[in-house]
């Protein structure tokens, strides 16, 4: 039996008694997976959902052609994997251990109990869709109305808001992001990214390293994500 102390402060779990803790993790299993290994693949059969302990899941789709794009990344203390919530028998895209990660996973045979015992967990799971949703239909009138070097601002700033920490050259996005990275997520190219990253890092609002960014003036990003930068 897990210590129900490892969900007790998460959002899908705050307020429940000792008790509904101790039901939630009944039948729950932990694994530790070191960064670039999957948690699961796409179109794998879905006979599990999960939960983020502790690091960074990033969720990979890939196309007929084979080219991945990134969808997006999951924080700790986020739902994931839920493709029974969505009456899906597989899963619609991989996740990738973007470092090293601690995943909690239920089998598909608890989803109705948990929900019908614990009616704050269902409610989780479907505020998580939902946002999930609403992302996806801003990431596709994103792709087909912005300029690249809006959605690039766009992304950066989304992932600081994200999993931002702060430092003494600004706000890192706290774990390993490459350009590619940031070229899968916007649909554009490596040498695209690499272009507008190196003009930015000239002008003083980000700052680069080995798979890392830092946000150095939000401010300016957020105008260039707007248009209203003066050109």
């Amino acid at each position: 039996m897990l210590d129900r102390s490892l969900i007790a402060g998460l959002a899908p779990f705050k307020g429940l008694n000792d008790e509904s803790l101790d039901r939630i993790l009944k039948e729950a299993r932990s694994a530790r997976y070191a960064k670039n290994t999957s948690v699961f693949e796409q179109e794998e059969e879905a006979r599990a959902f999960y939960l983020l302990l502790s690091g960074h899941i990033r969720v990979v789709r890939t196309a007929a052609d084979g080219h991945q794009i990134i969808a997006r990344y999951i924080n700790e203390g986020e739902l994931f994997g839920i493709a029974i919530a969505m009456g899906r028998t597989t899963f619609p895209a991989s996740a990738v251990a973007a470092v090293d990660c601690v995943v909690l996973s239920w089998p598909n045979r608890e989803w109705a109990d948990l929900q019908a015992a614990v009616p704050t967990f269902g409610a989780s799971a479907y505020q998580t869709i939902g946002s999930r949703l609403q992302d996806t239909q801003a990431r596709v009138m994103e792709m087909s109305t912005a300029q690249v070097e809006q959605r690039i601002a766009n992304t950066l700033l989304k992932l600081v808001k994200q999993a931002g920490k702060k430092t003494e050259d600004g706000i890192e996005i706290d774990f390993p992001i490459t350009r590619q990275d940031i070229a899968e997520m916007t649909g554009t190219t490596l040498h695209t990214v690499s272009r507008l990253l190196s003009g930015w890092e000239d002008e003083g609002l980000v700052r680069g390293g080995r798979q890392k960014v830092t946000v150095v003036n939000p401010h300016q990003l957020l105008l260039i994500a707007e248009n209203r930068r003066p050109k």
